[in-house]
């Protein structure tokens, strides 16, 4: 029989939590509880409270005296962190589901972001429609909208976490029979203006055997794959497309945090490293880039998205901070500059050309890259040129192959 784990604060949300309980079982499905309230239960769980709280290192009952909301929610989360994947691991459950605000929603997801990729997740919440990447971070769960609070049994409510319930019963119910052929997994990584320069790769590893997984390079694209080349799921990285930095460095909206261009080197996987969009920096509407940088060049991609042309300074503190990340490899790692452009729009006639600002990029990658780990290979292309993206992918394979 098929499992789903509850998980939530069966103290103060005992009704909703055993009205899904009830349904899940109607279901044919098998239940587990894991209580993660601060007081007691209303009904008995699978797993208490206090065992949540001990996986994190804490006694309950101190917890509880301390009255302290948010302590309590940390100590919880830490503890279903550590929790919730030892439990999926000894085959408790095959499935989890969960309903709350943003402290029920806080409590939970991290539990549910420690379980591998696939395992069906669904947090119904009242942010769901808000940014939820603190929530699901770089992980598959699903986030519902409850439209209501979770707070009693309505005609609302009562809709809302059926469906909820329907859609996880269905994904534990239904497994994947459609037999696909195990392909070495190649990270890719693009942006709107690097498009066609991983499409042509893309073709290019596939008409040679590989599976590409295409990461969009928009701060959480980035950090997805890098996860995924952390847990063990990828075997080669073109990573053309290392716009991310820009952000990050800048103050852009887009940006990866500081460990982007980080797990292939540590990871000793082979890969091949670009700079693809470097020449910008992501901003949301016009009118909410920030007054300092007044006087750089703007160019309007859609009314929601602002791209700013990067300077000679920046270029060279990004060109600083890429060499930091690629002097970490050991081996089989190679960085591909394309001389006469790094974008689409960072072509000659086009709104972001710069002739100085890419030169001070190259230079700082030229000058400060170790060449005994990290070789650098200049092609007289634009990154959207067919001869650059097949040199590239042509490359990588070499690597994955020596």
């Amino acid at each position: 029989m098929k499992t789903i784990a509850i998980a939530g604060t069966f103290d103060t949300k005992g009704d909703e939590y055993g009205y899904v309980k009830e349904l899940i079982e109607s279901l044919g499905l098998g239940t587990f509880t894991i209580h993660t309230g601060v007081f007691e239960s209303t009904f008995k769980p699978d797993v208490s409270n206090s065992e949540v709280a001990e996986a994190a290192g804490m006694d309950i009952k101190v917890l509880a005296a301390k009255n302290d909301r948010a302590l309590a929610t940390e100590v919880l989360s830490k503890g279903m962190e550590k929790l919730v994947p030892e439990l999926y691991r000894q085959g408790k459950f095959d499935g989890m589901i969960s309903f709350g605000g943003t402290g029920g929603t806080s409590l939970v997801t991290p539990g549910m972001r420690a379980l591998p990729i696939g395992v069906p997740k669904v947090m119904v919440s009242t942010v769901a429609s808000g940014n939820t990447a603190p929530y699901v971070g770089t992980s598959d769960i699903v986030m519902m909208p409850s439209v209501v609070d979770v707070s009693g049994l309505n005609s609302i409510s009562t809709q809302i976490f059926t469906n909820a319930v329907f859609a996880i019963a269905g994904m534990v119910t239904f497994e994947n029979t459609k037999v696909i052929d195990k392909k070495p997994l190649i990270a890719a990584t693009m942006f709107g203006v690097t498009t066609p320069c991983i499409t042509i790769a893309r073709k290019y590893l596939e008409a040679r055997g590989y599976e590409v997984l295409v990461f969009h390079a928009t701060g959480i694209g980035g950090q997805s794959m890098e996860a995924l080349i952390e847990a063990g799921f990828i075997e080669g990285v073109l990573d053309l497309t290392t716009t991310e930095w820009a952000d990050e460095i800048i103050g852009g909206v887009l940006n990866a945090g500081p460990h982007r261009l980080e797990a292939a080197a540590k990871n000793h996987i082979p890969q091949v490293v670009s700079v693809g969009a470097l020449d910008m920096c992501n901003f949301g509407p016009y009118d909410t880039i920030p007054e300092k940088f007044k006087g750089h060049t703007f160019y309007k991609h859609n009314p929601t998205v602002t791209l700013m042309r990067t300077t000679v300074e920046e270029n060279e503190a990004i060109g600083k901070k890429l060499v930091e990340k690629l002097n970490l490899a050991k081996e089989k790692t190679v960085l591909m500059l394309p001389l006469k452009g790094i974008s689409g729009i960072d072509v000659e006639g086009e709104a972001f050309y710069g002739v100085e600002e890419d030169a001070m990029l190259f230079d700082t990658l030229r000058n400060g890259i170790n060449r005994n780990v990290v070789e650098i290979i200049e092609m007289d292309y634009a990154i959207n040129d067919l001869e650059f993206a097949e040199a590239a992918a042509q490359k990588l394979i070499d690597l994955m192959n020596t």
